[in-house]
């Protein structure tokens, strides 16, 4: 036995002629041992040789099997290539087709954008035209619904200054005389004193306001004897008039330039701008106000107690605001005296027809 070997039982069982064992003799034991180391050796290298050759025979098969599966996807690439090369041809033959599809319809096109600029052009032209006519049509309509406002407002207007009108009718001194004489019996007094007031202004037919006259008293220097009852008419009148003068102004929306404190016959008119020689009056007579904020002066319209010239001065201040009034309605004064012919020529336009139609 050689060294290093060791010796292993094992069950009989798994000795294949273990039931019908050979008997050895003793002498031929040794002989027979060393017969089957030798066997056993030359089994066990059979065995490794097997061994060895199984694995290489598995990985030749192993190695075989991956090089059909790679001649398997080339095949298949190959295909893959043919149809892609089929489906290159087709698209190439497509995309000179297609090509010539989109230079004949960039042919079109252009030509359609050329004729879509003109048609542009001519739509712009057409739109503005519109508009600037939309705009003359919405002025029109504009300029008719304002006419009618305006007419409107000076119907309204026209309505008020004939309700004043009403409330201070004026009429010719001749009709007032004549009326006076049909309702008074002293008709020669009467006719006198109105035959001597229409020679005072032969060139304007004199006016009443509720059956009073405006005298020329205010132009004279008052004396000790004049006449009390001719200076509370005319303060009257005048407190009449300043009335009147007062509602048209609010009724035309005019601010007056010489604005009015009614106070009915004691009225008074104001002068923002008055001239030197009334300041330099006032300061002469009040030398106080010099040092204190100085408030506009007024001016009487009535003589009672008053001076005449400072009357006179209010008078015609009145008679400016009657011009101011005038101008407005387009017309022109009649004169700086004639303070009732005035405001009748007023009243007469604003109740015209060409007043509502100008």
């Amino acid at each position: 036995m050689a060294a290093g070997t060791e010796w292993e039982l094992s069950p009989l069982e798994g000795i294949e002629g273990a039931e019908t064992p050979k008997i050895v003799e003793w002498e031929d034991l040794q002989e027979e041992l060393a017969r089957l180391w030798s066997l056993s050796a030359a089994l066990k290298k059979a065995e490794e040789r097997k061994e060895s050759l199984a694995q290489k025979l598995e990985s030749i098969i192993e190695a075989r099997r991956e090089s059909l599966r790679l001649t398997n996807e080339l095949k298949e690439m190959r295909q893959k290539l043919e149809v892609q090369k089929v489906a290159i041809a087709n698209l190439s033959i497509h995309t000179v087709k297609t090509s010539e599809d989109v230079k004949n319809r960039r042919a079109q096109l252009c030509f359609a954008i050329r004729m879509l600029l003109v048609s542009g052009k001519t739509l712009s032209a057409a739109h503005q035209q519109l508009q600037e006519a939309n705009k003359l049509l919405s002025g029109k309509r504009v300029h008719w619904h304002l006419r009618n406002l305006q007419k409107m407002l000076r119907t309204r207007q026209q309505y008020m200054v004939s309700q004043v009108a009403t409330l201070y009718p004026m009429k010719g001194l001749e009709q007032t005389c004549k009326e006076k004489q049909g309702s008074d019996n002293k008709s020669r007094d009467s006719t006198a004193s109105c035959s001597l007031n229409v020679s005072k202004a032969p060139q304007l037919s004199p006016l009443t306001i509720l059956g009073l006259q405006l005298t020329a008293l205010p132009l004279k220097r008052m004396g000790f004897f004049s006449d009390k009852k001719e200076i509370q008419r005319s303060a009257t009148v005048l407190g009449y008039v300043a009335h009147a003068v007062l509602l048209i102004a609010s009724y035309l929306d005019v601010p007056l330039r010489y604005p009015l404190r009614l106070g009915g016959s004691c009225s008074y008119i104001h002068d923002y701008a008055p001239s030197i020689e009334s300041l330099s009056s006032d300061l002469s007579a009040n030398p106080i106000i010099t040092g204190m904020s100085m408030k506009p002066p007024e001016f009487p319209l009535f003589l009672e107690g008053q001076d005449t010239t400072r009357a006179a001065y209010a008078i015609f201040l009145l008679n400016k605001d009657l011009e101011q009034l005038l101008n407005d309605v387009g017309a022109e004064s009649l004169g700086p005296r004639h303070v009732l012919a005035n405001l009748k020529e007023l009243m007469r336009i604003i109740q015209s027809q060409q007043y509502i139609d100008i």
